[in-house]
């Protein structure tokens, strides 16, 4: 049987047809700029984020206990990847302490690698020293030198003493390069006796390490506070993206920005 359309029943079908692909055409309408701009910056944030927890992040030195390696207003990139990323152990905001786990590593620290760790006596602190001795080592330091399983630390080569003024004194400088590969100046100050300069002999603990800085006579460092714990590490020094002079004049710049130590990457 066939059914008859009532006067204006076609015309109704047609309308609820345009109605709905009117409404099709505005779902398919780009988003509002504004929104696109927010949404964009809150990916970009988050990737920052992300990147900055897991992988890579800027740090500042601000004093001068790894002189001459790495100088007050250098800025570095340390790679937080290679010795397995250690994940927050706080809410920064909150100030709150949360379970924290360590994420497995490509290698652990060894013989003078430049590291970053939260320091012991306060892990809300980052420091930065040279892996001296790790696990299993002997550690002593005699009259200021420093001997891992009873060797010197490396092969040693006297430099000019020079004038250091923003500590107002002579320091001497020695180059050391030792058996890992590794090269780079010491510091102490000329008038300095260091007859009493002296630690252990002691055996590393493992999953501990044993942690200097290059300007011998000017660190807090496991001479103080001893052995550091693993679970504190943070991650590799890899390289100075940026450093500006503190003591130069303000009003110039340009001349205050160390150009040559830019993208020197640290040994």
């Amino acid at each position: 049987m066939t059914m008859k359309r009532k006067p204006g029943q076609e015309s109704d079908h047609a309308d609820n047809k345009s109605k709905s692909g009117a409404a099709a055409v505005k779902k398919k309408r780009p988003k509002n700029t504004y929104r696109e701009t927010i949404e964009a910056i809150l990916v970009a944030l988050l990737a920052a984020m992300l990147l900055r927890a897991f992988v890579v992040q800027a740090f500042r030195i601000p004093t001068g206990s790894m002189k001459d390696t790495l100088l007050v207003g250098d800025f570095l990139l340390v790679n937080k990847f290679v010795y397995g990323v250690r994940t927050p152990d706080h809410i920064p905001i909150l100030d709150a302490k949360i379970p924290f786990f360590r994420l497995p590593a490509f290698k652990k620290p060894k013989n003078g690698d430049v590291v970053v760790f939260k320091f012991p006596k306060d892990p809300k602190l980052d420091y930065i020293k040279r892996c001296i001795a790790v696990g299993g080592q002997t550690i002593e330091v005699r009259m200021g030198k420093v001997f891992v399983d009873g060797k010197p630390e490396g092969e040693y080569t006297e430099l000019a003493p020079k004038f250091d003024p923003a500590e107002g004194r002579y320091v001497t400088r020695t180059r050391v390069r030792t058996p890992y590969g590794k090269t780079y100046v010491l510091r102490h100050y000329s008038e300095r006796n260091h007859n009493g300069d002296n630690f252990g002999p002691e055996v590393v603990p493992e999953g501990h390490y044993f942690m200097m800085g290059d300007n011998r006579d000017n660190s807090s460092d496991s001479r103080v506070w001893r052995f550091l714990p693993g679970d504190n590490i943070v991650g590799e020094a890899l390289i100075i993206y940026f450093s500006w002079d503190q003591t130069g004049d303000f009003w110039n710049l340009l001349d205050s920005v160390r150009w040559s130590r830019i993208a020197d990457w640290i040994n």
